[in-house]
């Protein structure tokens, strides 16, 4: 995907303060019966309650039919707390700020990402997870909500792919994508325009931004499908795991115990969601912690190929070779 980069920078343009409504995090509020569990899912309205922060803007105008649109500002500070799933394909913009965001499945482990201006979040889960973060510097953390119309979506989906059942997206964290900042900078910029912007010009964007995010961020199945596929936060810690033991053999059982899954159901659905088998993708971690270190360090490649496992020269040049073509020694001087 040729627009997504790096983009860092370190505030974006302020935010007006148009509105200061509250928004309550699921600590403070009012405790639900015994016997009452939080509702799986919810809408974009309804999610505010389970999320602490301050509402700096929001699309209320008529001229925003297909998208919800909200800017907040978070506590520096958030506690765990559960966020139902939502129908509407969310986008969460990094506006201002830098934090360690962590998710989990409910029950799981903690996977972690540090984000910073322009990082997104891509979600479209079926099922409720965990969520809590910590700011790091002084800058405000500021974010953008932005959630898609379903209809709007729909439609889009059977124009681009063809799809005639719902359609599912990956889930992203952290990451970093400039057109879709673009894009988000320009709805931005129509939700803080005199009037709150053009009907004409935000449905633009809407039907903009259900492109992009369809032609690059499409799972390829099915939403009554996913299911059947690898939750992205079991791929993420999956994918966490194997970085942490690079220099550590291969040990799908251990790989699969970690995410809670058989071996056999773990394999097949992470070659599913990856292409590769786990053990084949743990290869091309390796390599691309070789090659890293070939580019920025002096290490000996000796050195490199025991820090990811290779106890033999010659197994790791073999394997690296393969990998990237060229043997290790050519790499570093290419």
């Amino acid at each position: 995907m040729g627009t997504i980069e790096s983009s860092r920078q370190n505030v974006l343009p302020p935010i007006p303060a148009v509105s200061g409504k509250p928004i309550y995090p699921a600590a403070v509020l009012p405790e639900l019966e015994e016997g009452i569990a939080r509702p799986e899912r919810t809408s974009p309205l309804g999610l505010e309650q389970y999320i602490a922060g301050r509402t700096l803007v929001s699309g209320d105008s008529p001229a925003w039919n297909d998208l919800f649109v909200k800017v907040y500002s978070r506590l520096n500070k958030q506690e765990p707390f559960i966020v139902p799933a939502v129908a509407e394909p969310l986008v969460v913009w990094v506006m201002s700020g830098e934090a360690v965001v962590e998710e989990r499945d409910l029950d799981g482990d903690w996977v972690a990402n540090t984000v910073t201006v322009g990082d997104f979040f891509l979600t479209r889960t079926p099922t409720p997870y965990e969520m809590r973060w910590r700011a790091i510097g002084d800058a405000p953390f500021q974010v953008m909500h932005l959630y898609l119309s379903v209809p709007l979506f729909e439609r889009v989906a059977h124009d681009v792919l063809g799809c005639a059942a719902p359609l599912a997206l990956r889930d992203i964290s952290g990451g970093k994508d400039t057109q879709l900042s673009h894009l988000l900078a320009l709805v931005h910029q129509e939700l803080t325009a005199e009037g709150m912007g053009s009907q004409l010009f935000i449905q633009g964007l809407a039907q903009s931004l259900a492109v992009h995010l369809i032609r690059n961020y499409a799972s390829g199945e099915a939403a009554e499908d996913r299911q059947n596929a690898l939750p992205g936060f079991k791929l993420r810690r999956a994918v966490a795991y194997l970085e942490e033991h690079l220099a550590e053999p291969f040990n799908l059982a251990q790989l699969a115990e970690t995410v809670g899954m058989s071996e056999f159901h773990f394999s097949r659905l992470f070659k599913k969601a990856t292409g590769l088998s786990p053990s084949r993708y743990f290869i091309r971690q390796r390599v691309a912690r070789a090659q890293l270190l070939l580019q920025e360090t002096d290490t000996s490649i000796i050195e490199i190929g025991m820090s990811v496992g290779y106890s033999s020269p010659s197994h790791f040049a073999q394997v690296f070779r393969r990998e990237t073509g060229l043997p290790p020694s050519h790499y570093r001087r290419g």
